[in-house]
């Protein structure tokens, strides 16, 4: 069990909250983190470079001039790749990025980077923990002002995502004018998000629903007391045969 602070909206901490570092992946997985975060980034991709060859550009197919006898070098059509104006070689062609990964794969990831924003590769936990936890981040009113005093009680002085159960309420539009603060639903956090911001803020309800939610059937988290390599083993051989089934009913 790791003990994380839980802090009020004058940045006092106020009580700690035991997390089960099982429930979040056990211990930070470094190269699944690298695979999946990279997944993220190509599937963020657009594809949609192009650029037109010789076939692609209009005008005439003609040689300009006989090949001998002219004194000059020889020249085929004016859309060639050499000729300004002329077709691209070798050109961007519009193509897919995107990367799979297998379901429980991808849920272990996206718990294991909750993880890394509380302990270090040892399993010790951080000096300066990443993960925000308040009591309440409720608003009467949408205020910029007031979300961002929270943020200097904080002490957040880098970018920061705030994960909330409504992205719709007072709270999530306090804080979508901050720079360097993005705003997601906490049951919809990804490892490219989370890593790509220093801090996470999150409320200690909605972070509680989110341990006991990852700890139904659906989104199981890793056995406790079982080695790593066992533990990963186990991931990979149950997500090798989810696929093999899913290929097998096609």
């Amino acid at each position: 069990m790791i003990d994380i602070p839980v802090y009020n909206s004058s940045g006092s901490q106020v009580e700690t909250l035991a997390v089960d570092e099982a429930k979040l992946g056990g211990h930070i997985r470094a190269q699944l983190l690298k695979q999946a975060y990279v997944r993220g980034h190509a599937n963020r991709r657009q594809g949609s470079a192009a650029t037109k060859g010789r076939g692609a550009k209009s005008g005439s197919t003609r040689k300009l001039y006989r090949q001998k006898g002219t004194g000059n070098a020889r020249r085929g059509p004016l859309r060639t790749n050499i000729m300004r104006g002329g077709g691209v070689a070798f050109g961007k062609k519009p193509k897919s990025w995107r990367q799979d990964m297998p379901t429980k794969m991808r849920r272990l990831a996206n718990r294991n980077a909750v993880l890394a924003k509380v302990v270090d590769f040892d399993g010790k936990p951080l000096e300066n923990c990443e993960l925000k936890i308040v009591d309440s981040l409720s608003h009467d009113a949408p205020s910029t002002k007031q979300f961002a005093s929270l943020l200097d009680a904080l002490k957040i002085d880098r970018n920061c995502l705030v994960a909330i159960a409504d992205t719709r309420d007072a709270a999530a539009r306090s804080a979508r004018n901050i720079e360097g603060v993005s705003v997601s639903r906490i049951d919809q956090l990804n490892v490219f998000d989370v890593l790509n911001h220093r801090y996470l803020l999150v409320e200690k309800a909605a972070f509680t629903n989110y341990i006991e939610s990852v700890s139904n059937g659906r989104n199981k988290a890793a056995p406790a007391n079982v080695p790593a390599a066992v533990v990963d083993s186990d991931v990979e051989a149950e997500a090798k045969a989810e696929v093999e089934a899913q290929e097998g009913g096609d």
